[in-house]
Parts: structure tokens; C-alpha cells; sequence
């Protein structure tokens, strides 16, 4: 972590899912950026993160999010498809970044811009955080939606992840235009209907 560099926090969502995009966000901050909330998106409650969001998007020097969806996460795999989410929102970003901070421990690297991986880097460094914020709020809100058309799996409440209703939701009317096929949606024992 070097001073006076122009530095890039990167973070994504949604990468254990079974339905929807994984997401991803970059985050450029001013040196002197302060807010009480801003931690962990996971630690702060969800309107208190909608609340970040706007501050962010706001005070931010530079931001983008990206998405890749459900079929390219089938066709490349999710690991790929995590990499070219963090790749895109960093190529859409005004400012170039000097360096990239990545939350986790792998990143594919984007340029010749040097990066650090960081764990648990969303409470260590405020880009990070700040990345993981719009994310999680840009994704949770686009499950919303996808739950109006399809009310089966709950997504209003597990916006795509593995849970019991929503797992409940794909036996009973089986899997959505939106589910990752290449997931195992249903547990094996479940899987031989008789």
C-alpha cells in the first residue's frame, strides 16, 4: 500500500450464487474520504448501504460496476468470469488507477497495473469496502427485479443464493433463464425423483 498513489479498490458479489450475474466494482477514492458507515458490505445493514452507495457514488473520484451474466458464468466458468466482471469495471473507470488493491486472495492481472491481493481486504482498506458496497447494492437490487418476473425463488430475500426456498423453488418449477446450469442447483439425493 503506497502513498500518493492513485489507487483502485476492487471487490465483487454474488460469485456463490445459483441464479443472476456476479458483480463486480471499482472504486477510486479521495484521500480524505470519511464515512461512519463504511465497512464490511456484509456488516452494515441494508439501508445503511443504500445510504454508502449514493455518498460514494457521490464523493467517489472514480467508479464503475460491472456485471457478466448467468451464460457467460456457464460458459467460462465462474473463477473466469469473477476476473473479466473486476477486468470491466476497472476499464470503466475515467481515472487510471496506479495501483489496484483486489479483495481475496486471486486476481488476474489487468494490464501492467500493479495490484495486491488483499483477505478480508473490504475491512482493511476503505476502496475496497467502498467497492463492495456498490456491488452488493447494485446486485441486490437487480434480484429485485428478477424476482418480480420470477416470485418462485425468493430472491427478494436470498437474491440468488443457495438456500433452502430457494432451492425448494427450482424442485417445484425448475430452474429460470437466470440460474448458472453449470451449478448443481439441487443436492444429488434430490436429483433421483422416483
Amino acid at each position: 500500500h503506497s502513498k500518493g498513489l492513485i489507487e483502485a479498490g476492487v471487490d465483487e458479489v454474488g460469485r456463490g450464487c445459483l441464479a443472476g450475474p456476479v458483480v463486480a466494482a471499482a472504486v477510486i477514492l479521495p484521500n480524505r474520504f470519511r464515512h461512519a458507515l463504511l465497512n464490511d458490505s456484509k456488516q452494515v445493514s441494508h439501508l445503511h448501504r443504500q445510504e454508502l452507495a449514493a455518498y460514494i457514488e457521490e464523493k467517489a473520484l472514480a467508479w464503475c460496476i460491472a456485471e457478466v451474466d448467468n451464460h457467460e458464468i456457464d460458459r467460462i466458468n465462474i473463477l473466469q468470469a469473477t476476473y473479466r466482471a473486476m477486468h470491466k469495471a476497472l476499464e470503466g473507470l475515467d481515472i487510471v488507477p496506479e495501483h489496484i488493491l483486489v479483495d481475496g486472495n486471486r486476481f488476474l492481472p489487468y494490464g501492467f497495473i500493479p495490484y495486491t491481493c488483499v483477505i478480508k481486504g473490504d475491512s482493511k482498506y476503505k476502496s475496497i469496502a467502498a467497492a463492495s458496497i456498490l456491488a452488493k447494492v447494485h446486485r441486490d437490487r437487480l434480484m429485485q427485479e428478477l424476482h418480480e418476473e420470477h416470485p418462485s425463488y425468493g430472491w427478494d430475500r436470498n437474491v440468488g443464493y443457495p438456500t433452502r426456498q430457494h432451492r425448494e423453488g427450482i424442485a417445484s418449477v425448475g430452474p429460470s433463464h437466470y440460474h448458472r446450469m453449470s451449478f448443481r442447483l439441487l443436492p444429488q439425493v434430490e436429483e433421483s425423483f422416483t
